[in-house]
This record gives C-alpha cells, structure tokens and sequence, in this order.
C-alpha cells in the first residue's frame, strides 16, 4: 500500500528534524555511490544503477531483482536508494504485514499510473520469503508483463524460499557480507558527518576494533551499537567512547584476541590440543573465545576437519563427515546460528576416541618415498589394457581375488623394496580395534612376513 497521510506527515517531520531518527537511519545512503560494500553490484549499466534511470528503458528496461543476503548488508538499504534516486513511482510492503490483497492493490494502482500519466512503479518487498507460494503467485503477472518492477529482499536461500516461476522472472544478486574495512569507513563517516554524530565524540582505536567484532558485518548493529555508546560518553561528560563505556552499553566485553597475531593462532592451537586431550569444556571455552572475538568460522571449521583425520582417525569414522558436515553448514549459514554448528562438531570431536595412528602411517610411507625407497611397481600389477603389454609381461599372473572365496590373494602388491614394510599400526580405541582385526587378517592372508 502507498503512504498514507500520516506517514507521509511522519516522513516530512523525518527529514525536517533528522536528530530524532537513529543513526543507520539517519546515515542511509543518499545515492548509490555512497553505498559501502557490494561494488560487485554497483558497476556501470548494473542492474541496480539501471533502476535509478542509468540506461535505457523501453524494451530493454531494467529487471526486477531479488536481493539475497544476511542481515545488515544492505539490501533495505539499497531499496532506499532506488526509492529516493528513481523518477518512478515507488511502493513498498514487508511480507511480514502485508497479503494478497495488499499485492494486488498495488498492482492495481500501478497499472492505472502506466495507463493514466505513463509512470512506472517500483515495488520494494521485504521478506520475501515469509511469503507463501499463493502469495508469490500474485505476483508473477505483474513481473512478467513488467506492469512493476520488483525489488524483493529476502536473508533465506532464495533456490528454498521464492517460486521458481518468480526466480525465473527476475535476477539474483547476492549481497556479501561487510568487511572490517567497510563497516570502519562507515562508523568514521557517521562520526564526522552532519547527519550523524558531528564530531561530538572520538572513537579510539581499540574501542573501534571492539566495535567493529560485535557488529559481526551488521552495519545497522554497528550504527546502533555506535549511538548508544556516543549518547553513554556524552552522558559522562566525556568527548571519547572508551573501550570501557562500550562494554557497559552493548553488555559484550572485548575479547583479547588479535585475529593477525599470536592470539589467533595460540587459541587455536589451544581448541586442537583441547579436542586431542578429550577435555570438551577447555575446547568449548576456546571455541567461545574464538566466536566471540569475531574469528572466521570458516577458518574454525577447517581446524575442525584437520582434528578429525589427525588426532581421531578411524578410531570414530564418523569424525571426519561431521567435521565435514559442519564446514560446509557454516559456509551457507554464517554467524550467529554457526555457532551452534561448530560447538556440535566440537564436542563430538573433543569426545571421540582418539588415534594418531593414520597420521603416523602416512609420515612414514612419505618419509620412506623421499629417502628414495620406492622400487618399480611388481609386473603383474601393471596396466595389461594396451597391445604389446602381454609381451613385456604386464599384468600376467595377476589374481583378481573377487574369483577367490575370501576375496584377498595371496600375492605381492608393493615393490621389492617395500613388500615386508608396514606404516598403518592401528589402536585397539574405540571402532579402530574392527581395523586392528581387519588389518592382521588381511596381512595373514597375503603372506607377509612380520617385520
């Protein structure tokens, strides 16, 4: 539905006394160029400059799009822009109000607008996907014969949460998470500019960085963490936001932990030895340390994966897939829910029975190839599939042993060099002990002599 009278009194009093809106309001970019993060998005004859009038119209005007990303990237943001920079008629709804009828209406005054006076209409849908499918389906005939535009906002996967007759329809552009780099020129320009805090308060370096790690890549949770500190030290009578007043205003203490220093990898290494020592509540504390001071979970789950192949092993074959499980969850659904995900895989790391035993076979059959053991590989093991190999007398006598009845032969398979060498000495830990009995019988089996 389009504005009423008392919200657009509401609007008129925004921007006649800009003081009395928040702060990420008050700093929303007025243009695109004034967007921080996403230039991937914003390049010439992009779709989003198209739709502020940066290109032709016609039969090649801009699309409708679907913007796709977490919290705090932008994406109301960049509607905002288009609302304010567009000379078409803007509308929006949020899914989270708004139905069928609501859709329609718009749809209704957006026809008479291109019939009446040939003005077209922008449609700004957030949350898209809290719409249900009949609700979605309301909307293709608008879309499709471009009777509006549509920018529809959505932090759920679009591929599991929009029609695909509407995915169809539009473009997907995926918004990224804000870098430090982005959110900090962004809290400096909120400090100095006349729309923000005007240079009332300063903001140290360590209180910036503090900032910078609960904002998580949030950029209205930085502005409003920013705000309620500036409004605490001004209350103090103080012309800096100590790291001090920070903490008492968003409850978070700062975490010492300096993500390019010794912190990051002294943590770590704390959290992999914890896990290796099955102490879960010492490699929970690490993991929280690492959470809370803002690590990349990406960077935690690959330590995870590299746990569970090095210090747990087939002692728990299950380790390494839920190691595995879990980076692949983290990298689609990032911070705060990836918290949950690693502590998952934590504990059952940190619980698992544990055996170095497939690290050490693998060190020692690399350190006997780089001392040069190595050999030729035995004849009949070689590649019988070309014309001539018979005659060198490749692959002649080899048993293929699925013909024998307990399907393992008793031939020889490593060089000469090698035929009596054995690397892999399981443990009797946890499902290990079912290998350390497959790999005496199978040695039986095949004739080798202890070493």
């Amino acid at each position: 539905m389009e504005p009423d009278l008392f919200t657009a009194a509401a609007e008129e009093r925004q921007e006649k006394d800009p003081a009395g809106s928040p702060l990420a309001v008050r700093m929303r970019p007025r243009t695109l160029d004034e967007v921080v993060g996403q230039q991937h998005l914003l390049k010439p004859g992009s779709p989003l400059r198209r739709l502020v009038g940066e290109g032709a119209g016609g039969p090649a005007g801009p699309s409708s799009v679907i913007l796709w990303g977490p919290p705090g990237t932008g994406k109301t943001t960049l509607a905002y822009v288009v609302s304010k920079a567009t000379n078409k008629r803007f509308v929006e709804l949020s899914a989270i109000t708004a139905g069928v009828k609501e859709v329609r209406a718009v749809i209704d005054g957006a026809r008479r607008a291109t019939g009446g006076y040939g003005k077209e209409t922008v449609l700004f849908l957030d949350e898209i996907h809290r719409f249900s499918k009949a609700q979605q389906d309301s909307l293709l005939p608008a879309v499709e014969n471009r009777w509006v535009t549509l920018i529809a906002a959505t932090t759920e996967n679009p591929y599991f949460s929009v029609i695909s007759p509407l995915l169809s329809r539009s473009l997907l552009l995926t918004l990224e998470p804000l870098t430090d780099d982005d959110l900090r020129g962004l809290l400096r320009r909120a400090l100095s500019d006349e729309r923000g805090l005007k240079d009332t308060v300063t903001l140290p370096e360590d209180t910036e960085g503090h900032l910078l790690r609960i904002a998580g890549g949030d950029a209205r949770r930085a502005l409003t963490a920013l705000e309620a500190a500036a409004g605490a030290a001004l209350d103090k009578g103080e012309g800096e936001i100590s790291l001090t007043t920070l903490e008492e205003t968003v409850d978070r203490a700062a975490v010492k932990y300096d993500r390019d220093g010794d912190q990051h990898y002294d943590v770590a290494s704390a959290l992999i030895k914890s896990i290796r020592g099955s102490d879960v509540d010492a490699a929970l504390h690490y993991l929280a340390r690492m959470i809370e001071a803002g690590e990349d979970p990406r960077f935690i789950a690959r330590r995870l994966m590299i746990s569970a192949s090095e210090d747990i092993g087939l002692a728990d074959p299950n380790a390494l897939p839920i190691a595995v499980a879990a980076a692949q969850a983290v990298a689609m659904i990032g911070f705060p829910e990836a918290a949950l995900t690693l502590s998952h895989a934590t504990i059952a790391l940190a619980l698992a029975p544990k055996s170095n035993a497939a690290t050490t076979a693998i060190g020692a059959a690399m350190e006997d190839v780089r001392k040069g053991l190595a050999g030729s590989v035995p004849p009949h093991l070689r590649d019988g599939h070309y014309k001539g190999a018979a005659k060198l007398g490749h692959a002649q006598g080899y048993v293929y042993p699925h013909d024998l009845p307990e399907g393992i032969a008793e031939q020889q398979y490593a060089p000469d060099a090698l035929k009596d060498r054995e690397y892999y000495t399981p443990t009797r830990h946890g499902a290990e002990a079912r290998y350390a009995d497959a790999v005496e019988w199978t040695r039986k089996h095949l004739g080798r002599k202890r070493s």
